[in-house]
């Protein structure tokens, strides 16, 4: 009877390491790597992102969002407290400073509609 060659491990399994190439030892079951050492960074090599270490720092929410006294109706950008009432205020979007007037703006107010 002849060997399914999908089950046989001597015909499906690898005769050199993964990740260094070079010839593995006898084999032990499905053994892909020669060491530990290698296992470990073929494990980092595939796990590691290169664009997260160039990538720029996230801004907290609080950065960019707009906030509304509920008591006087004034806006703060970036700024949780309002300064006349000394209450916490209310996340209503993201936005920024008004170019023309400095005032805090919501995006969803310059974009159509």
């Amino acid at each position: 009877m002849n060997a399914i060659p999908s089950r046989d491990d001597s015909v499906t399994t690898r005769p050199v390491c993964a990740s260094c190439r070079s010839p593995l030892p006898l084999l032990r079951g499905r053994q892909r790597y020669c060491n530990p050492a290698c296992r470990q960074r073929a494990y980092r090599d595939r796990h590691s992102h290169p664009d997260d270490v160039l990538a720029e720092p996230v801004k907290p929410r609080r950065a960019s969002g707009v906030y509304q006294c509920p008591d006087c109706d004034a806006r703060y950008f970036g700024q949780q407290r309002c300064e006349d009432c000394n209450v916490f205020c209310s996340r209503i979007g993201t936005g920024g400073h008004c170019p023309s007037c400095d005032e805090a703006i919501l995006l969803d107010e310059l974009l159509p509609a």
